[in-house]
């Protein structure tokens, strides 16, 4: 079964929840008006990636890195809450799955702590899964807290089976291996990662696997950056590349079918047929017959890690 497939690499309007909504709701609809029936955003996308993170001096920035933080904090998304409810709207009424990336705040027990989240929306506008990043990367655990296993799971969409790993997750063998068993068709990967090595990642995983990938990061210039960032001048040059997307999609056992999309603020179309994934796995099935389970044993928590439980 061939499918439609977009992946949006568009600027999000940085540290504003409403604004980055409209964009993604409007790239939705021109999406879905082509024909696509799977949407991907990239990574934290809701409300941008913070890539202000990675030029701050340690130390010596903290009072203007605290501010940005409480505006981000701000603008953050709460599912309880209903932040996601117009994307919700907007898949339901296309008929089509969307998969995005946001900073999640936990609104229903710190109120603060913020999560690098992936949520795939159904076709009815039902969220189908929430998966937290399990490791922030480097100076990402000053924004992130450390996700749990809850969200380690693939789930049945009416364009196949998707699972998704945020950025270098993607390098965590084990969590791969997690998404592999459990009869997966499509590998979504939402990303801050670009270039020739984080390609020859994914065609790594789209071999090892036997399924679709489909990564991106955002396609970003400083340019886009909006003019009531806190003190953006001197964090960004106008004229500058911050991340140039590199949306792809992949074939089950590797090989580049579209992409990378270098550069270039927009979304990249593609047909995958779902079929490709199963027909890959007959030489290599790492979680089947390319397996040992006598020998190698992986047991994956999937409760929630709840920080207080209350008795009344």
């Amino acid at each position: 079964m061939d499918i439609k497939i977009a992946i949006v690499q568009k600027p999000p309007v940085l540290l504003d929840l409403d604004a980055t909504i409209g964009r993604v709701v409007e790239s939705i609809e021109e999406a879905a008006g082509l024909g696509a029936k799977l949407i991907m955003f990239p990574e934290a996308y809701l409300p941008g990636y913070p890539t202000w993170i990675w030029r701050l001096r340690p130390g010596g920035d903290m009072a203007l890195g605290n501010t940005i933080h409480a505006r981000l904090l701000e603008n953050s998304v709460s599912l309880v809450d209903g932040d996601l409810d117009r994307i919700c709207e907007a898949a339901a009424k296309a008929g089509v799955v969307v998969v995005i990336g946001m900073h999640e705040r936990d609104s229903c027990y710190s109120g603060t702590t913020l999560y690098n989240t992936v949520v795939v929306v159904g076709t009815d506008g039902s969220i189908l899964n929430r998966h937290r990043k399990l490791m922030p990367t480097n100076p990402e655990r000053m924004v992130w807290g450390a996700g749990d296993g809850s969200g380690l799971r693939v789930v049945d969409t009416p364009v196949g089976r998707i699972g998704c790993l945020i950025c270098w997750e993607s390098y965590m063998p084990l969590a791969r291996f997690a998404l592999y068993a459990q009869d997966i068709d499509i590998y979504i990967a939402p990303t801050w990662d670009c270039g020739e090595t984080w390609m020859a990642s994914m065609n790594h995983i789209a071999r090892e696997g036997g399924c679709w990938v489909l990564t991106t990061a955002t396609a970003i210039q400083g340019s886009d950056i909006p003019a009531s960032f806190p003190e953006r001048d001197s964090l960004f040059s106008a004229d500058e590349w911050i991340n140039p997307g590199d949306a792809a999609v992949i074939k089950p056992f590797g090989g580049t079918v579209a992409g990378p999309m270098h550069q270039e603020k927009g979304t990249l179309y593609a047909e995958i047929d779902l079929e490709a994934a199963r027909n890959a796995r007959k030489a290599l099935d790492v979680s089947g017959h390319y397996n040992r389970p006598d020998i190698f044993q992986l047991d994956v928590d999937r409760t929630a890690k709840l920080p207080v439980k209350f008795k009344e």
